[in-house]
This record gives C-alpha cells, sequence and structure tokens, in this order.
C-alpha cells in the first residue's frame, strides 16, 4: 500500500538512515494537486511490480528548495515544466528522464451550490470575503489563479480577499472547510465519477499559461530499479487512464 507521509518527517526518517531506501522502495515527490490520481496509480504499480512507493505532497516551488538541499526524493512529479528542467540544468536530475506526464486545468470552485457562476462574473461583482489562491510564488496552480484574474482585469480589485495557501492542497482545504468561499483549484481536486459538487467555473485556458506537469529521474534514483520501474509505469496505458480519470489531458 502507497505510504503517505509528511515532507518533515519523511525527510527526518530517511536523512538519518544509514544507505538508500531498499531496492523495491521509490520515493517520490508529488504536486499536491496530483495526489488522488498518484494514489492510484501508486497502488496498481505495488500490485503490478511488488516495489513500495514513498510519496510526499506539496507545492513544486518547496520540493525544488528540498532537493537543492540534498532531500531523499528519487522521482520528482512537478506540477510545472520549468523546475524538472531546472534541475536538469543544475545537475541533480538525469539527463533525457523528463516528460510531461499531464496537462492541468485550473477551476474556480465554491463548496457552495450557486456561489460560482458557469461564467466566472462572481469574480468581477466579488460579493465574497475570501478567495483561496495557493502561492503563486511556489505552486505552478497558483500562479494560474493569478494570471486568469489579471487578465480578467480584477486582480487589483480582488487582492484584499485573497487567502494565500502554501499550496494548491491547502488551497482546496480552505474552501472546503468554508475558512474561504471560493478559490482556485485543479479540476482533478474536485472532479468526482465525472461530477463537481458545490459549484464551480472552469477557467478557460487562454486565460493562463498551459500548465504542462512533467516528471523527472532525480539523480539519487539514476540506477534504482523501483524508480526506473515507476517511470516506465507512469508512461503506460493504464497510468495513463487513470490520469485521464481526473480531468487531466496527456500530450
Amino acid at each position: 500500500m502507497l505510504s503517505v507521509i509528511s515532507v518533515p518527517g519523511l525527510l527526518a526518517a530517511l536523512l538519518l538512515a544509514a544507505g538508500p531506501a531498499s531496492a523495491d522502495e521509490l520515493v517520490i515527490a508529488v504536486a499536491a494537486n496530483f495526489t488522488a490520481p498518484v494514489k492510484r496509480i501508486a497502488a496498481d504499480f505495488e500490485r503490478d511490480t511488488g516495489h513500495k512507493v514513498l510519496a510526499s505532497f506539496g507545492a513544486t516551488g518547496k520540493f525544488y528548495a528540498q532537493i537543492r538541499n540534498g532531500a531523499p526524493f528519487e522521482v520528482l512529479l512537478a506540477a510545472d515544466d520549468e523546475t524538472p528542467a531546472k534541475l536538469l540544468r543544475e545537475n541533480q536530475a538525469v539527463a533525457g528522464s523528463q516528460f510531461t506526464y499531464a496537462l492541468g486545468k485550473l477551476v474556480l470552485w465554491s463548496a457552495q451550490p450557486g456561489l460560482v457562476d458557469a461564467a466566472g462574473a462572481v469574480l468581477q461583482r466579488g460579493a465574497f470575503a475570501h478567495l483561496s489562491l495557493a502561492d503563486p510564488k511556489l505552486a505552478p496552480y497558483g500562479a494560474a489563479g493569478m494570471q486568469a484574474m489579471q487578465a480578467l482585469g480584477v486582480y487589483d480589485a480582488l487582492q484584499s480577499k485573497l487567502v494565500t495557501a502554501e499550496n494548491i492542497g491547502q488551497a482546496y482545504q480552505f474552501v472546503s472547510s468554508g475558512n474561504a468561499e471560493l478559490g482556485f483549484v485543479a479540476l482533478s481536486q474536485v472532479l468526482k465519477d465525472g461530477k463537481i459538487d458545490g459549484s464551480s467555473w472552469l477557467v478557460p485556458s487562454h486565460l493562463y499559461a498551459t500548465i504542462r506537469q512533467d516528471a523527472v529521474l532525480l539523480e539519487r534514483g539514476r540506477e534504482h530499479p523501483a524508480a526506473l520501474a515507476w517511470m516506465r509505469y507512469l508512461k503506460g496505458d493504464k497510468a495513463r487512464a487513470v490520469i485521464r480519470s481526473y480531468g487531466y489531458e496527456i500530450p
């Protein structure tokens, strides 16, 4: 079964270990928006290969800093394509291993039925107290939300209402808990069995830069059989079917 562990807990456990993870144990860093899909993919991967997956979920920007500081991850599933490319340039990742595993979609969502209209006009009206947004400096989906507001000409007017989350997972939690009436989240977080509870607006893709989510094999996983197997598995038909089921596109 997939083991989910907090970043501090993972780092404490693995950095204190005498050596690298065992041959059948894989340590991955996963962008928060991809939490639900990766849990399903990892469960299939473990059944099909016998390898075990240890996963941490968070903001891509924070993972970048942790990897640079020696965090023991073997694979990064980022929420952008820039961070894996940067790690490659800095010799922190394996040349030729970067590929796009998903194209993300941004949604303006509220747990309250009827609050968010099908055209996103709620942003112009501003009849709400708090709007959740992942930190644009760390989270690509947060940057996409900011770009969308800027394109609509409402960013300046809404700045005082923004509740900045550490990552897209926390942005979702703020809205689902009612601490923010609405927020920008990933479609994959709210799409369940083809439906979205509450109210939502699928933000038109021309309002934000394409969210190209790339995977990359990190140097620690260069010769690790489980890491290499994971990278192959993520490109397979079974994993791609799961990814599509959560509303992502695959190039």
